[in-house]
């Protein structure tokens, strides 16, 4: 939780900002809190309501949504060789707490502590993601139902980006994350025109399937050192 607290300023002008824009598309105090709970996924959730302000058809802003939290199944099998042993249920509760920030810093973590048992793994899992989400529900409240009094020269929009580099920034330890993140960036910015968050996905898989391919050019450079 100690380790978490940082982030607290991002998250929270995140989730007010997720409200105010929320009551802007239509939706009510009780759609709001439904949506920040039940999807329970920040970008997902802009995407969404950004859709739906748009007014774009259903199926649309499901898909949209389902795209932009792809991310999710890459974090979900990074943490795979640490989690693997975790009984179902709390397998589900993982996957539902699972957000940007609760799995970079529990990666970082098991990476610099692999002798941690699997409780204290889950330990730290639970605890980070428990500082962060009660106060994602809490200022998503606040953003929904005081969001009329935040004066319009306060950019909450500027917790996005810096959520992200506080994240990326520490875990750019090796030629091959240095490549990963290069390519993914590069492709970012030549795809941003696609729509539904479409770049950006085929810039993670880009980025991954660069990273993985220079571990294993450095792997086997080791192997025939040796």
């Amino acid at each position: 939780m100690i380790a978490t607290t940082p982030f607290l300023i991002v998250v929270v002008p995140f989730a007010l900002l997720f409200g105010v824009m929320s009551q802007e598309a239509g939706m009510d105090l009780a759609q709001t809190m439904g949506f920040s709970i039940l999807v329970f996924a920040g970008a997902s959730q802009f995407t969404a309501v950004q859709l739906i302000s748009d007014q774009a058809p259903a199926l649309l802003v499901i898909l949209s949504g389902l795209a932009v939290n792809l991310r999710m199944a890459m974090y979900s099998a990074s943490l795979v060789p640490w989690l693997r042993g975790a009984s179902a249920g709390k397998k589900v509760l993982i996957a539902y707490l699972l957000i940007d920030q609760s799995f970079a810093l529990s990666l970082q973590h098991y990476e610099r502590h692999p002798r941690l048992t699997l409780p204290q793994r889950l330990a730290y899992f639970f605890g980070s993601a428990t500082l962060l989400c009660l106060p994602w529900s809490l200022a998503t409240w606040a953003g929904a139902t005081l969001g009329r009094a935040i004066p319009d020269d306060i950019a909450l929009d500027f917790a996005m980006p810096i959520t992200f580099l506080a994240m990326i920034a520490p875990m750019l330890r090796t030629p091959a994350h240095l490549a990963a993140c290069g390519v993914a960036i590069v492709l970012a910015l030549v795809f941003a025109g696609l729509p539904s968050g479409l770049g950006l996905m085929i810039a993670a898989l880009a980025g991954m399937a660069t990273g993985a391919l220079v571990e294993t050019v450095m792997e086997r450079g080791k192997a025939t050192q040796g």
